[in-house]
């Protein structure tokens, strides 16, 4: 079983910058796919960016590209979200999302049904 526990949520105003992490334990951190998805109210969950297992490949969501960066720390199994250059629209509740190396590819990356553990989320506010 996957443990996903989220932190660095917060209230930044547009332009601003966050740091999001998600630390990942019960499993073998190495042979995990991990992703950030983010949910607006009233809203569709999306992906946002998704991490390979061996760290060299990344997606990201066409509204994110050139903002936000997805890396892996596999020393502390930790994922992170840097995300500069905040907008409004990036209001959301974010969440962590791992997929075991090996279990069947359901969807795209970015798709939210590959996935079987989820953080609880962290809320994300930014205001104009």
């Amino acid at each position: 079983q996957v443990q996903l526990v989220e932190s660095g949520g917060g209230s930044v105003q547009a332009g601003g910058s966050l740091r999001l992490a998600c630390a990942a334990s019960g499993y073998t951190y190495s042979s995990l796919y991990l992703g950030w998805f983010r949910q607006a109210p009233g809203k569709e969950r999306e992906g946002v960016a998704v991490v390979y297992t061996g760290g060299g490949r990344t997606v990201y969501a066409d509204s994110v590209k050139g903002r936000f960066t997805i890396s892996r720390d596999n020393d502390k199994n930790t994922v992170y979200l840097q995300m500069n250059s905040l907008k409004p629209e990036d209001t959301a509740m974010y969440y962590c999302a791992a997929k075991i190396a090996g279990s069947t590819w359901s969807a795209g990356p970015l798709s939210q049904r590959p996935y079987n553990y989820w953080g609880q989320g962290t809320q994300v506010t930014v205001s104009s």
